[in-house]
């Protein structure tokens, strides 16, 4: 079943469509972080301004680097010993949908270490948008079954893998990197 909701997933995606899926964290809307029209179909899903960056997901510290310019040494340290799922905001992001990147050019990514959505990055071989699954503004859905009908009939896929999972998820930390190997924690 993984395999089948993966390969489905990744046909979605190479079409330019949004797909719900699990992450490492809460459920995520998530599209090709590429396409700059399927992070526009993002952004109207949930009604949110596209002035408010979104963060995407790979599966490696490989594909991390086709993404972020001159990562901080620091920074491999900060991932390896992170004990929770962490986004990191890096300056001179690249390859990216202009319309993922926050107005100064950063865009948070984070490695994720959950089966299905490091199989999905892997297999796609590019980021994937990754933003919870919620109207913005309104609370952030734990699982699930608590994500509205208006998120589920707003996408082109609903991954059909893990959906009978009831442990609450969080979000991630998030800490912006500063140039200098400096951080700054935005969320615990």
């Amino acid at each position: 079943m993984l395999q089948d909701e993966i390969k489905k997933a990744i046909e979605v995606l190479k079409a330019g469509g949004v797909i719900l899926y699990p992450t490492d964290t809460v459920w995520g809307i998530g599209c090709d972080a590429t396409n700059p029209e399927a992070v526009k179909k993002v952004y109207e899903i949930k009604r949110r301004e596209d002035s408010k960056a979104l963060i995407c997901l790979v599966d490696s510290d490989v594909r991390l680097q086709r993404y972020v310019r001159n990562v901080a040494d620091v920074t491999w340290d900060l991932i390896e010993y992170a004990d929770k799922p962490l986004t990191i905001i890096y300056d001179n992001a690249a390859n990216l949908a202009p319309n993922l990147l926050a107005e100064d050019g950063s865009v948070g990514i984070r490695i994720t270490k959950e089966e299905f959505s490091k199989e999905l990055c892997y297999r796609f071989q590019k980021a994937i948008v990754s933003t919870s699954a919620n109207i913005s503004g309104e609370p952030t859905a734990e699982t699930f079954d608590e994500i509205s009908d208006e998120i589920k009939n707003a996408v082109d896929y609903v991954v059909k893998y893990n959906r009978q999972c009831r442990e609450k998820h969080k979000p991630s930390s998030i800490i912006k990197m500063k140039p200098n190997g400096e951080f700054e924690i935005i969320r615990k």
